[in-house]
């Protein structure tokens, strides 16, 4: 047995050293072809929701249907994955976690209901029906869902342009509810069909100057509920605000001073404690603001109050869709940063998922748009979660408040609501991440610059916009103006680098070797590659002054992952000019979608069929042809 092995063994290496460099290219050639866009829009799809499964099931496959709905079931509702090892002592530390949640939930969601412009009601709303869905469709155990600072600045900054919120409360409100409906949309969308990559648009160092410009922002309007400011600015930048805050002290010289103070310590105070006070003292006779009525019961349904008929609908969709990717933005930052400190992963496109759905049927159910909130995440995570069932508790207290707690909320300042605001706030001020970002990468400081100053000296539409841009303009400078890198191969080595980066690496006299840093050949950059990779060319001829110049050129392209006509178009120049100077043109390693396309344009053939697996077997062929011609 153990001769048959070795003999086995032998054969296996003799028939591997029978493929030649031109039996090899043929792999490359020969490559079946590559799946369609409808192939890998329905791949994604299944991948979703049935991450287990090849391909959809049939009704004839009858062994196998029972296996693929319990493994749909468990893609969708991952709950089900967690909840068969779910014993008592994690519900312990779930039900602790939860009541802690729900201690900072119940005011923070009020507070951040006053910041959106809606009655304190839709804040406890958002707390209800969010949560239990994402608890049983998402994968995070930490992460705890609700209304935020961020999202609710946005909301009431982008729609009281098309709708004032105080003069049309009903009509405003109507309007939030559905700018929640299109952001649920768009992100069980972007999850469905694993286009989370346009989310990354908005990029990390983007979002640490949006997040700093919003607190500096929101701190500000929260002057409102504690100097008791009863006219206030609809506009967000900072000129606007401080002119809003100047005017009203100025004009409040006569106002009833006397229990003035009580607003002002309300951030020391709790809730109750601030609420018993006023409601002893009377404060509210005496130009205190209270949050007066908050209407009792649960959610009340809102599928009628949604306006696709409105006239305002495209400008709705839009903000939906920047407040959905505002919203998928920090709730998979959050959770991913939980994620990894605890030592499990979360499933980036279910989150998606699992954000869409519980926005969509919030707006069913009088919510607006809610997401994961870092400082309540924080919160659930230090109180000893276990898992998501930390947010099905903190609903459930929520809907107890609902329902018997509301009446005693009538006294509460608005004072306190604003000292909730203003005390999570410091957080979101990331000074050392953005001097990080400023020794890492000054183009991604510029972007983390841009969202920061235009939200705090425009609006945060510009905020936001300015850092959408400075992305883009990176992204282009890098994918126009691509690099190109000329081989060497290392000492004693099969191995091929950057001559630049490795000054060690030989460069053979007789054959250039050329990699593009690219990985998309287009009609943006095909020209300019083109042109670059001729010049190096050139210039390797000239500098040769009398020795042997370069016969060949070989393009690596293990880096590019696909190319357009016009990328293809300027290869066929490449190839022409190169001829031109007698200089033969190779490619090595070109991907699937790169060489399937080479195929389909019978550019192979006019370039004599080089193609390599590996840049030493095109080295060797492209040598061992000139010694032939000679």
């Amino acid at each position: 047995m153990a001769s048959l092995a070795v003999e086995t063994g032998h054969q296996e290496i003799h028939d591997v050293e029978r493929n030649g460099p031109a039996e090899k290219a043929q792999w490359v050639l020969n490559a079946p072809e590559p799946p369609s866009l409808w192939q890998e829009l329905t791949g994604s799809v299944r991948e979703t929701v049935l991450p287990h499964a090849r391909r959809f099931p049939t009704f004839k496959d009858k062994g196998s249907l029972s296996k693929t709905v319990i493994s749909f079931l468990h893609a969708i509702f991952p709950i089900f994955c967690w909840c068969r090892n779910y014993k008592a002592t994690n519900f312990k530390n779930d039900l602790l976690a939860g009541l802690t949640l729900a201690s900072l939930c119940i005011p923070q969601s009020i507070g951040y209901a006053t910041l959106a412009k809606l009655d304190p009601q839709y804040g406890l709303y958002t707390s209800v029906i969010p949560p239990l869905i994402y608890a049983v469709m998402g994968t995070s155990r930490d992460i705890a869902i609700g209304p935020v600072a961020v999202v609710s600045l946005l909301l009431s900054s982008m729609i009281s342009k098309l709708v004032d919120p105080e003069a049309y409360p009903i009509p405003y409100r109507n309007l939030v509810l559905t700018t929640t409906f299109f952001a649920g949309i768009f992100q069980a969308g972007f999850g469905l069909f694993r286009l989370g990559f346009l989310v990354d648009f908005l990029s990390h160092a983007a979002i640490v100057g949006f997040v700093a410009g919003a607190a500096i922002v929101i701190g500000l309007q929260q002057m409102k509920g504690l100097l008791g400011i009863t006219h206030f600015t609809n506009k967000t930048d900072v000129i606007s605000v401080m002119e809003a805050i100047w005017r009203a002290v100025h004009h409040s010289g006569r106002r009833n001073r006397k229990l003035f103070w009580l607003p002002a310590i309300a951030p020391l105070i709790s809730v109750v404690l601030s609420t018993l006070l006023v409601y002893l003292t009377r404060a509210d006779k005496h130009g205190v603001m209270i949050i007066k009525h908050i209407k009792r019961g649960l959610n009340p349904s809102s599928v009628h109050e949604l306006q696709f008929n409105s006239p305002h609908i495209g400008e709705v969709a839009k903000i939906g869709l920047i407040v959905a990717v505002v919203a998928l933005t920090e709730a998979i930052a959050v959770g991913r940063s939980f994620a990894s400190i605890k030592g499990y992963h979360i499933n980036g496109n279910q989150e998606m998922v699992a954000m869409g759905f519980m926005n969509i049927l919030g707006s069913f159910t009088s919510c607006y748009v809610a997401t994961g909130s870092f400082s309540r995440s924080a919160v659930n995570f230090s109180a000893g979660c276990e898992t998501a069932m930390s947010n099905i508790v903190m609903a459930i207290t929520v809907i107890i408040s609902l329902e018997l707690f509301t009446r005693l909320l009538y006294y509460t300042p608005i004072a306190i609501l604003a000292a909730i605001i203003l005390s999570a706030l410091p957080g979101l001020v990331d000074l050392h991440e953005a001097y990080n970002i400023w020794k890492i990468d000054k183009l991604d400081f510029l972007a983390c610059a841009g969202a920061f100053i235009g939200v705090l000296f425009a609006s945060v539409e510009i905020g936001l916009l300015a850092a959408v841009t400075i992305s883009f303009v990176k992204i282009l400078i890098i994918s126009i103006r691509p690099g190109a890198e000329v081989l060497g191969r290392l000492p004693e080595t099969d191995i091929f680098c950057d001559v630049d980066q490795y000054p060690m690496a030989a460069k053979n006299p007789q054959v250039l070797i050329i990699r593009v840093k690219s990985g998309l050949l287009c009609f943006a950059n095909a020209n300019f590659v083109k042109e670059k990779i001729m010049k190096l060319a050139t210039e390797e001829e000239e500098g040769s002054k009398g020795k042997r110049t370069p016969q060949a050129v070989i393009l690596d392209m293990s880096n590019l992952m696909n190319i357009d006509v016009s990328g293809i178009t300027s290869l066929v120049e490449l190839h022409k000019n190169l001829a031109s100077s007698g200089m033969e043109l190779a490619i090595t390693n070109p991907k699937w979608q790169v060489i399937h396309k080479l195929r389909v344009a019978n550019f192979v053939t006019k370039i004599g069929g080089r193609v390599f697996l590996t840049i030493g077997e095109a080295v060797d062929a492209c040598l061992g042809a000139k010694m032939a011609a000679v």
